[in-house]
């Protein structure tokens, strides 16, 4: 498995989970689940990819920007994480945050996989792109065991 493989297998846990949290309503066991367990998808892919993608494209002029940018961008979905924890879920307004999160992993996710990953494609050598892969699942999996 090489390192697009391993973000994407990601990447479809956190589509389905965020398409299912905004189906919830209210303060339901449900909503509580769903949200603890996309913050934790959510925080264990950007520390990981952060550290083994992000890292090693900065080195390249052709990555650099893109790379700062989907950094940027895990920044604003830690402050709507945020958000959501300070709001009731009853509240209306924790579904209309939670739908912004939504769009913003949607809109992240299709940076990545649509631009990023073939620039990355460009700079990284095959035994990278591997060897990223398993240090990546290494930190992922660290991450996730922590939440």
């Amino acid at each position: 498995m090489n390192i697009f493989e391993a973000l994407r297998t990601s990447h479809v846990t956190q589509r389905s989970l965020a398409d299912n949290l905004i189906k919830t309503s209210g303060d339901s066991r449900e909503r509580e689940l769903l949200f603890k367990e996309l913050k934790a998808e959510l925080a264990a892919h950007a520390a990981a990819e952060e550290r083994f993608f992000y890292v090693p494209l900065i080195a390249h002029d052709m990555t650099q920007e893109p790379s700062r940018h989907g950094i940027a961008e895990h920044h604003e979905m830690d402050e709507l994480v945020e958000k959501l924890e300070k709001t009731e879920y009853s509240s209306p307004a924790w579904i209309a945050v939670a739908k912004e999160l939504h769009h913003k992993v949607y809109h992240h996710l299709e940076d990545e996989e649509q631009g990023i990953f073939q620039l990355a494609g460009k700079v990284l050598t095959e035994a990278e792109k591997l060897s990223l892969a398993k240090e990546y699942e290494g930190e992922f999996l660290s991450q996730r065991v922590k939440a």
